[in-house]
């Protein structure tokens, strides 16, 4: 029986809130997604949807190093074409927010950004992160898509035909939310990183996506 009560339960389970305060609970060993079911300021939603209005390409990346929490990350040169367009600063802003926060919450020193406009589906098939934790929030347009835990046979990833067909079963993250996915690489989370999505675009839409990842 002891045997038993020690091991870990075989399942993961995902929380949604409406603070921040709810990002925290991707550290529980159980969890392996956090959402932030936030509303964008009025300022920052209006700066994403101009951003999309451009109909131009964007496509940034790059690599922070942090030397401790109270750092400010320096984006300097990232998404420079677009300081010019009216609520800029105030996006920049939110940027290094949640950088900061997710630099805090886990103790990262190297993140990766990237940030992106899309009009198609960048991984139309559903499948796992090989990386220890990912933020992903959408700016303007179509939220990522994600799966509970047993919705789809985890050794199938990949193949179209087994994925799920009611769109009941697909779940569907808000623009504006701020999501924490756990990955295959985080330490205890083997073989139970969140099953995700790109969403495909309709005809003409486009989405403003924001993802971090933490390198070390």
């Amino acid at each position: 029986m002891l045997a038993l009560q020690d091991q870990p339960l075989l399942t993961r389970h995902q929380h949604q809130g409406v603070t921040p305060q709810t990002l925290t609970r991707i550290l529980e060993d159980q969890t392996n997604l956090a959402v932030w079911q936030r509303q964008l300021p009025v300022h920052i939603a209006d700066f994403a949807q101009l951003v999309l209005s451009l109909n131009e390409p964007l496509a940034e990346s790059l690599c922070l190093e942090l030397p401790d929490e109270d750092a400010e990350p320096d984006l300097a040169g990232l998404a420079a074409g677009l300081r010019d367009l009216q609520g800029f600063e105030g996006f920049m802003s939110d940027l290094k927010w949640l950088i900061s926060a997710f630099a805090c919450l886990l103790g990262a020193r190297r993140i990766g950004v990237r940030l992106r406009v899309l009009d198609k589906a960048m991984c139309p098939r559903f499948h796992v992160d090989h990386v220890p934790v990912r933020l992903i929030t959408t700016y303007a347009g179509i939220g990522s898509q994600w799966l509970e835990e047993g919705a789809m046979d985890r050794l199938q990833l990949g193949q179209a035909n087994a994925e799920p067909q009611d769109p009941a079963s697909i779940r569907q993250l808000n623009s504006g939310d701020v999501a924490l996915l756990k990955g295959e690489k985080w330490h205890g989370n083997e073989g139970f990183g969140l099953i995700h999505r790109s969403p495909q675009p309709a005809p003409g839409e486009r989405r403003l996506l924001l993802t971090l990842d933490w390198l070390g």
